[in-house]
């Protein structure tokens, strides 16, 4: 991993452990501030709200798609999405690169780069697939990539739906024990916390836990399949020889109007990046219609 994802990656974790200790430190502190804490906890509500929740989706999805559940979760929390004007760098960068010294010269770049889906992508570029495989076969991966995340979401929206029910489960099994010990004060003091922390937990799990899950795995699809599409347009045009400069100013529409203004085809960038040879330079700039050689005034 890079230095500068690395650095990415620190900062997305950072923000996340930020945003769970100020939404534990406030949920905690209303408990403390009632004076007895010890009445919002209950073995015996917990363990029916989650074993009841937990048993009901293992009766209802395959064990595969619930370790897909964690490992989507896994990368939602634990790995930032790269930043859509990086993308359009490294695309611009590989178009160069192409035009420059040939397509098998992006064999190196493909090894280099940690985006699965872009890896892909260079890799029907080398192997010489033509701009209609390549749309079909990128089309076809960021499809089932979206079937996949639908499955994911449904089944924490299955859970966020069960949570509450298991919750109003457990209140009605701590009112049945309570009511048939009406008469024992024993009986009723032990049944009470079971009959109203229940519907507390079921609640506070379904909406403190599975739905901003859910809501996490969703705006990571939406950002996962925004860089998806990104890629495809820029591979899709290096396939078709577009020059790099035309190529970045059409996947600049892609990019916010503040992250149009740096200029990634720039001759002296180029030079430095890729270290081209005299030779290479000299033909470079012999080509006059290029646009990537030093302009002249």
């Amino acid at each position: 991993m890079k230095q500068g994802e690395k650095r990415l990656n620190i900062s997305h974790i950072n923000r996340n452990i930020i945003g769970l200790a100020i939404c534990l430190g406030v949920f905690i502190s209303g408990f403390f501030i009632h004076g007895n804490s010890a009445l919002y906890l209950n073995l015996s509500g917990f363990l029916i709200v989650m074993g009841g929740t937990f048993g009901a989706i293992l009766l209802s999805y395959r064990m595969e798609r619930l370790k897909i559940l964690v490992k989507v979760l896994k990368t939602a929390y634990g790995r930032p999405v790269r930043e859509s004007d990086e993308i359009v760098q490294i695309l611009v960068d590989l178009s160069v690169k192409k035009r420059i010294k040939g397509g098998l010269a992006l064999q190196d770049e493909e090894d280099e780069i940690s985006i699965i889906f872009l890896r892909q992508a260079i890799g029907f570029l080398i192997d010489g697939y033509s701009p209609e495989q390549i749309k079909e076969h990128l089309r076809a991966e960021m499809y089932f990539f979206r079937m996949r995340r639908d499955e994911t979401l449904r089944v924490l929206q299955t859970m966020a739906d069960i949570a509450p029910s298991f919750g109003l489960i457990g209140s009605v099994v701590g009112l049945i024990g309570m009511l048939t010990g009406a008469g024992n004060a024993d009986v009723i003091m032990s049944t009470v916390p079971i009959a109203l922390t229940s519907t507390l937990y079921g609640i506070v799990m379904a909406n403190f836990l599975f739905l901003p899950f859910a809501a996490c795995v969703k705006e990571r699809t939406v950002q996962e399949l925004f860089l998806q599409n990104i890629i495809t347009e820029g591979v899709l045009a290096i396939a078709e020889d577009l020059h790099p400069r035309m190529l970045e100013r059409k996947l600049q529409a892609f990019l916010t109007p503040s992250a149009r203004q740096h200029r990634y085809v720039s001759y002296e960038r180029i030079k430095q990046k890729f270290g081209l040879t005299e030779s290479e330079e000299n033909g470079n700039a012999d080509n006059k219609d290029d646009g990537i050689k030093p302009q002249t005034v």
